[in-house]
């Protein structure tokens, strides 16, 4: 095996070009070559050292969030701490701190898995991925990069430089919130994103976006009937019906595909309920796992 250090994005893209593989905090890559999932490369090219990878940018319109971003930033950096705390919520889920200070929000998305944390948020939120390569650059909708678990329509040569994220509203609000049994080092049994828009108590705008129920990130549909109204129970409890019919959760070592449909719509409807108080304006800590107590208690 090579392993080489870049030091520009044109290294590295040069390096995809010829072969390489890149890796970053390598949180999935060197645990998957452990667990017999596939070997590791011959020719890796190391990409944490391209400063331009790890920049948060926000514009008029949107905010660019680096691929090289890790989890520990993602949960503290003010304009995601503000404007996309569903994703501040996710990151600090993910691993441990060790994980969390390695793994970056590139890598996340483009492991490709339907219980990657920062994949709900991401969808809920609008933002697109912007992949490069020797011969260009561009730019392409979340459900069209993941095909499958572990599965990405993104090129051999290809590299997600960022994320892009559409600038929220004042009065908007989003929140992630996942099933655990423990606290640390943890796979989403379940989990539900939500971003929510306000005018006054009445909502204007909901997505919610479910982790782990399908073969990739699935976002819920039908929920235009709650448009208009305010986030009650009826409200929740419509939620919570349509995250359970639309899920297809499958059944393994950790969960009963009929525990995660059951459980899924409870994640969503908190989800909402979470999203549209940080709407209205109410302080709930990052992670709402932590702050409203779900989940694991130590």
């Amino acid at each position: 095996m090579t392993l080489t250090i870049a030091t520009s994005l044109d290294d590295i893209l040069a390096g995809l070009a010829a072969g390489a593989r890149p890796i970053a905090g390598g949180t999935d890559l060197v645990v998957g070559s452990r667990q017999g999932k596939g070997s590791l490369p011959d020719t890796l090219i190391a990409i944490d050292r391209v400063a331009e990878l790890a920049a948060i940018e926000a514009s008029g319109e949107s905010t660019r969030v680096g691929s090289g971003v890790t989890h520990a930033r993602l949960m503290t950096d003010p304009t995601i701490f503000d404007q996309f705390t569903a994703i501040a919520d996710a990151a600090a889920l993910v691993g441990s701190p060790a994980t969390r200070n390695v793994g970056t929000l590139g890598g996340n998305v483009m492991n490709g898995s339907p219980a990657m944390d920062t994949g709900a948020p991401l969808v809920v939120l609008g933002a697109t991925a912007e992949l490069a390569s020797a011969s260009g650059t561009r730019t392409i909708g979340l459900d069209e990069l993941w095909t499958g678990p572990g599965q990405t329509s993104a090129k051999a040569d290809e590299l997600c430089t960022a994320l892009v994220i559409p600038n929220r509203a004042a009065n908007s609000g989003s929140a992630y919130v996942r099933l655990e049994y423990r606290r640390a080092m943890e796979i989403a049994i379940v989990g539900a994103a939500a971003s929510v828009e306000l005018d006054g108590d009445t909502i204007t705008s909901v997505r919610v976006a479910l982790t782990a129920v399908a073969p990739t990130i699935l976002e819920v549909t039908g929920l235009d009937g709650i448009v208009g109204g305010s986030a009650d129970q009826t409200t929740l409890a419509t939620v919570a019906e349509a995250a359970s019919e639309q899920a297809a959760p499958i059944s393994d070592l950790r969960a009963s595909d009929k525990y995660r449909r059951h459980t899924i719509g409870v994640m969503a409807s908190r989800a909402v309920d979470a999203a549209a108080r940080r709407a209205s304006g109410e302080q709930i800590s990052v992670p709402v796992n932590r702050a409203l107590g779900v989940g694991a208690v130590q």
